[in-house]
């Protein structure tokens, strides 16, 4: 859902309401993507131009999905420079990034976005559908297409590379 042009428009510290198809993938799946990226083959998945969501959604009998609220994004640190530069546009997680990620996310003009942490519950009435897309091994850690409507963002790196993190640390 991210172009250049809308990625260059956010600042570190907008609160965006994100609408549109995301992919979710935590560690194992971002370890699998960089591993067929290694070896030059195809990813399940088209990723140039998507958010990733560091997310592993939990099923549920009345709802699309059950909690989906963000982890740890510096768990996905050691792949993410080579997701963003196969066209990566936007990361949804939480925490701070590594200072390899912050200069891969100013390279290649991406944008890194906080979840509200704690609010998985809130978050799933913001998903419109779910589909798991790759990996169906991993169980909850598989890949999913999710469509959202109005998902709750703060940006915290943009694609200058402003961290609002770094306003805290003087």
């Amino acid at each position: 859902p991210l172009t250049g042009e809308m990625v260059a428009g956010l600042k570190a510290g907008d609160e965006v309401l994100l609408s549109g198809v995301i992919l979710t993938a935590r560690d194992q799946a971002h370890l699998r993507l960089c591993e067929l990226i290694e070896k030059n083959k195809d990813l399940p998945v088209e990723i140039a131009g998507q958010v990733i969501y560091y997310c592993g959604p939990t099923p549920s009998a009345d709802r699309v999905i059950g909690s989906c609220g963000p982890t740890t994004s510096s768990r996905m640190d050691l792949f993410t420079p080579t997701l963003l530069e196969k066209g990566v546009k936007g990361m949804i997680g939480k925490g701070r990034r590594s200072s390899g990620v912050h200069k891969a996310i100013k390279h290649e003009k991406a944008v890194y976005f906080a979840a509200p942490a704690g609010a998985g519950a809130y978050l799933n009435g913001k998903v419109l559908s779910c589909e798991v897309v790759a990996f169906p091994d991993l169980g909850p850690e598989a890949m999913h297409k999710l469509t959202i409507k109005d998902f709750p963002l703060i940006v915290i790196i943009d694609a200058k590379g402003v961290d609002i993190y770094a306003r805290f640390n003087r």
